[in-house]
C-alpha cells in the first residue's frame, strides 16, 4: 500500500514516519522547500525521542520519501492523511485555510479513487467542508472520480509519540462507507495486533473526541491546580490529597499533579476551539470557560510568589529558570508556561537565566538576546537571586545541592513542579516553595 501524509509537522512527521516502520511506502509533503530538502537527508526539524533514528532507517530503505510536489505525493496512492495545522484564530476558533487549501488542490489533482482523512486536530463539521472542497474542484473539472473522507484524530504525546503511535491504547476512525472501514483497518492492522481496538464512529464524532479527550485532561490539571492553590491558604498538603483521589479507579492518577498550569500544542488550542464551537451554536461551555481561566492564572503563580518574598521589589534581582519547554522530552514551547513567567519578570525589571536541556535553540528563536541562556543548568544559577523550576526535567529532580547554594546569591527554590521535598530543602538550607503546600 502506498500513502501520503500532507503536512511534516510533529503530527505528520510521526505519522508518516511510524506507517513506514511497518512497511508502507509513506510520501511526505510539504511546502517548505528548506525543510523537505533536510528532511531527506535525515534532519529531524523537532526533538522526539526515537523519531530521527527511525526516520533515517527508512528513508534508508526506501520506504519514507519527501516532496514539495502534491501532485508527486498523491501519485498512485489510495490513501492521503491531511495533516497540516489548524492555529488558532484570535477568537479561539481553528484555522481552517490549510486544510480546505489541501483539500482543494487534491480535487484538482487526483485521478481515481482517493480516501482522504483529517489527520489535523479539527472542530466537528470540518470533514464535510473537505468533502465540498474537494466535489468543488471535481466539478470545474467535469469529472466524477468517487472519493471517501474520514476522520482519523493523532492521541500522540509529545516525548512519547513514537511509542504512542506503534503501541496505541486505541485507534479512533470516522468513517462513511464499508470502503473506507476496511482500507482504515487493512492500514491500521500492524498497531492492533496488541489486542487495542480500531474503533470505528461517524465522522462527527470522531471529530468531536480529540477536543473531548484533550478538554477532559486539561480540565483535570486546572481543578488540581485550583484545588493546589486551596490546600496552601488551608494548610492542606496537595501531595497526599492528589493520593487520595488518584487511588479511586473512577478518577485515576493520571493529569492531577499540580503545576504551574499546561501548555504545548493540543490541549490550549483544543479547548478554546470547543469553547468556541459551542458559542457559534448558542451554548456556553462554563466549565472549560473556568478551565481556561484558571490555567492563565497558574502560569503566573510562581511570578506572584517571588513578588510576596521579596516584598514585591524584585526590579534589579536575577532570576533562574530551568526548564522552558512545556513539558519534558520535547522542545515544544508552544503555549509554555516559561514564556508567560519571562515576559512578566522582564516588565518587572528582572534579569533572566534559563537552560533547558533541548530547548535552547527553540527559545532563542522565540526570544531573541532578551534573556541570558547557559550552557548547563549549574552556571545559570552563578549570582543568581532564585530559581524557578518550570519543567520537570529528569537531570533536574537530584542536582548537587551544595554546589547550588555556593552559586546562588540567595539560595531561594520556586518549584513549579512539586519535585524537591520541602523538608529535605530545609535542611539543605533553601527557601523553598512549591504548589498546594503551605512552606512558609
Amino acid at each position: 500500500m502506498k500513502i501520503a501524509i500532507i503536512g511534516t509537522g510533529y503530527v505528520g512527521l510521526v505519522t508518516g514516519t511510524c506507517f513506514s516502520e511497518v512497511g508502507i511506502e509513506v510520501t511526505c509533503q510539504d511546502i517548505d522547500v528548506t525543510k523537505v530538502e533536510n528532511l531527506k537527508k535525515g534532519i529531524i526539524p523537532i526533538y522526539e525521542p526515537g523519531l530521527e533514528e527511525m526516520a533515517k532507517r527508512n528513508i534508508n530503505k526506501n520506504r519514507l520519501h519527501f516532496t514539495t510536489s502534491l501532485e508527486e505525493a498523491i501519485r498512485n496512492c489510495e490513501v492521503i492523511f491531511i495533516a497540516v495545522g489548524t492555529p488558532p484564530d484570535e477568537d479561539g476558533s481553528a484555522d481552517l485555510k490549510y486544510v480546505l487549501d489541501v483539500a482543494g488542490n487534491i480535487g484538482r489533482l487526483m485521478e481515481d479513487y482517493l480516501l482522504i482523512v483529517t489527520k489535523s486536530t479539527v472542530p466537528v463539521g470540518t470533514s464535510a467542508k473537505v468533502k465540498k472542497a474537494v466535489k468543488l474542484e471535481l466539478d470545474k473539472r467535469n469529472l466524477e472520480i468517487t472519493f471517501d473522507v474520514a476522520s482519523n484524530p493523532e492521541f500522540l504525546k509529545e516525548g512519547n509519540a513514537v511509542e504512542d503511535f506503534l503501541k496505541p491504547d486505541r485507534i479512533v476512525v470516522g468513517t462513511e462507507s464499508e470502503k473506507a472501514d476496511k482500507i482504515l483497518k487493512k492500514l491500521y492492522k500492524p498497531f492492533t495486533l496488541n489486542g487495542h481496538p480500531i474503533i470505528f464512529m461517524d465522522v462527527a464524532s470522531s471529530e468531536m473526541t480529540k477536543y473531548a479527550a484533550n478538554a477532559m485532561l486539561a480540565t483535570k490539571i486546572s481543578f488540581m491546580n485550583d484545588l493546589a492553590n486551596l490546600c496552601e491558604i488551608m494548610d492542606a498538603d496537595v501531595n497526599m490529597v492528589r493520593k487520595g483521589i488518584g487511588s479511586d479507579s473512577r478518577i485515576g492518577n493520571k493529569f492531577i499533579y499540580p503545576g504551574i498550569g499546561y501548555g504545548g500544542s493540543c490541549f490550549p488550542k483544543d479547548v478554546k476551539a470547543l469553547v468556541k464551537t459551542a458559542a457559534e451554536n448558542g451554548y456556553t461551555l462554563r466549565i472549560l470557560e473556568a478551565v481556561e481561566s484558571v490555567n492563565q492564572d497558574q502560569k503566573s503563580i510562581l511570578f506572584k510568589k517571588l513578588q510576596q518574598f521579596f516584598d514585591g521589589k524584585i526590579k534589579g534581582k536575577t532570576v533562574t529558570i530551568w526548564g522552558l519547554s512545556f513539558k519534558p522530552q520535547t522542545d515544544d514551547m508552544r503555549e509554555a508556561p516559561s514564556l508567560i513567567l519571562i515576559e512578566k519578570l522582564l516588565a518587572a525589571g528582572v534579569k533572566v537565566k534559563a537552560y533547558d536541556p533541548v530547548a535552547m535553540v527553540e527559545a532563542r528563536r522565540r526570544l531573541g538576546d532578551v534573556i541570558t541562556y547557559a550552557k548547563d543548568q549549574y552556571e545559570a544559577l552563578i549570582n543568581t537571586d532564585a530559581l524557578f523550576l518550570a519543567t520537570e526535567w529528569k537531570e533536574f529532580r537530584i542536582p548537587n545541592f551544595n554546589v547550588m547554594k555556593k552559586l546562588m546569591r540567595r539560595p531561594v527554590i520556586f518549584d513549579g513542579r512539586n519535585i524537591y521535598d520541602a523538608m529535605e530543602m530545609k535542611n539543605n538550607g533553601f527557601k523553598y516553595f512549591c504548589i498546594g503546600i503551605n512552606t512558609k
